[in-house]
């Protein structure tokens, strides 16, 4: 583990406006939820749902109309991370570049510690 605070997630501006244009489409109160779960072809995978509860214990990352959720157990695998959304010639998606991952896979989905 490093010793990046778990608080140092981040989000870069295009994630922020991609973010926010999915939850206007949404009813309100409507956030992304960002969670780690075991799985994928590197062992850990990024999942992401629109959620409208918050636990007390979500860290909120909220800017201009984007509000995400990182439950405390996916905090501490996305420690120092950056949340981008790339629009390229393979398609259109969010990417975490993760400090905190040792690999992973192709499609950027997936990762090991």
């Amino acid at each position: 583990m490093t010793d990046v605070s778990l608080t140092d997630i981040t989000l870069t501006d295009s994630a922020v406006r991609r973010i926010g244009e999915i939850l206007a489409a949404e009813p309100a109160g409507a956030m992304l939820r960002v969670s780690v779960e075991g799985g994928g072809c590197s062992g850990f995978q990024y999942k992401f749902d629109l959620d409208r509860q918050k636990a007390a214990d979500d860290l909120v990352l909220a800017r201009d109309g984007a509000t995400v959720l990182i439950d405390p157990v996916s905090q501490q695998y996305m420690a120092g991370a950056q949340i981008d959304f790339v629009d390229d010639l393979i398609g259109a998606a969010f990417k975490i570049r993760n400090p905190v991952a040792t690999a992973s896979c192709g499609c950027g989905t997936s990762f090991s510690i």
